[in-house]
């Protein structure tokens, strides 16, 4: 993983303090956007559900020259998801949701380099969560049609 690291984590660093301004910019356009994953958390407490967000990114963004913990932390991450109905096709909307979420709280400090670099953190992160959520082949068959 080629990660650009010092990139990922100056750019964390400038919203870290502002966690609830970015999880209610993120569940508001996620919900937006996507209105058919809000069934997935009707029966969410959305405050601590930001907070877990939150609290994962920190995860990475901390872990990122640290590959064994974050890929344990993410494989369990990935395997819970299976539990909260969570597919394969609900990634790339969460994805693309955490880089508006970005640009949004960024503005101006949000550029091509910072949305490449976090494309391919998100894809990584994805990556590991997938390995972790082993879903049957049931599903992925279905995700397939």
């Amino acid at each position: 993983m080629g990660l650009k690291t010092d990139l990922l984590a100056s750019s964390f660093d400038q919203v870290r303090d502002r966690s609830t301004e970015f999880t209610d910019h993120f569940y508001g356009t996620l919900f937006a956007d996507y209105p058919q994953v809000k069934p997935l958390f009707a029966n969410t407490h959305m405050q601590s559900q930001a907070k877990k967000l939150f609290a994962s990114l920190v995860l990475v963004v901390d872990n990122l020259t640290q590959p064994g913990v974050l890929e344990d932390a993410l494989t369990g991450l990935g395997a819970r998801h299976v539990q909260y109905g969570i597919l394969p096709e609900h990634y790339p909307m969460v994805g693309g949701t955490l880089l508006k979420t970005f640009a949004h709280t960024l503005q101006e400090r949000w550029t091509p380099e910072l949305e490449a670099a976090w494309t391919e953190a998100y894809g990584a992160v994805t990556e590991i969560m997938l390995v972790g959520a082993n879903y049957s082949p049931d599903v992925l068959q279905i995700q397939s049609n």
